[in-house]
């Protein structure tokens, strides 16, 4: 990806952010063209200096590219672990905006074989599911795959550590890449 695919798809994240939180019209895309067009899912993070303030995501887009960091970008202003305690207009200029652009889904048969700080993962069974992105393991300090695996499991999926071992348990490994626009981007005279 460019740094011109990057700045393009962090513009429309932001104008995306300002929009919801501002209750006006969310960017429209009329003809995508470029990484705008393809279909791929992503993550768009929200940070305000350490604190995490929303982080919504798809792994399987429906749409082009443009119009679902547009989506994401505004659910993760709902995102409902802060309902309680939702971004507010004066908050824009603190905040830090990241984008994850996401490979596709790879089912793995041998998941500890993962690259730890490389490959994120997916992980489901039955109706539980849970996933982290690649940055998690070097950000929490994760030593090995099986700890990244376990954690994922049980504080993501709500599935008891080790049930990534289990054969009824699906594994999914992925890449992504990640950029960010820090803190300043959002205020008043962004366009």
């Amino acid at each position: 990806m460019t740094p011109d695919d990057q700045t393009a798809l962090l513009s429309l994240a932001t104008l995306a952010i300002k929009a919801k939180i501002t209750h006006t019209p969310l960017p429209r895309i009329h003809t995508p063209d470029g990484i705008l067009a393809e279909t791929r899912g992503c993550f768009v993070t929200l940070t305000n200096g350490p604190m995490l303030r929303g982080c919504i995501g798809t792994f399987q887009a429906s749409a082009p590219l443009g119009e679902t960091i547009v989506e994401m970008a505004a659910a993760a202003c709902d995102d409902p672990r802060f309902l309680t305690n939702p971004i507010t207009p004066d908050e824009l200029p603190q905040l830090t905006i990241g984008v994850s652009v996401l490979s596709e889904l790879t089912l793995t048969n041998d998941p500890a074989s993962l690259c730890l700080g490389t490959d994120g993962i997916y992980i489901t069974n039955g109706f539980a599911s849970g996933c982290f992105l690649p940055e998690v393991a070097p950000e929490c300090e994760m030593k090995t795959a099986d700890e990244f695996l376990d954690t994922c499991c049980e504080h993501k999926a709500g599935l008891p550590a080790g049930a990534w071992k289990d054969p009824t348990t699906k594994v999914f490994l992925f890449t992504s890449e990640k950029f960010s626009k820090e803190p300043g981007c959002c205020g008043g005279s962004c366009h």
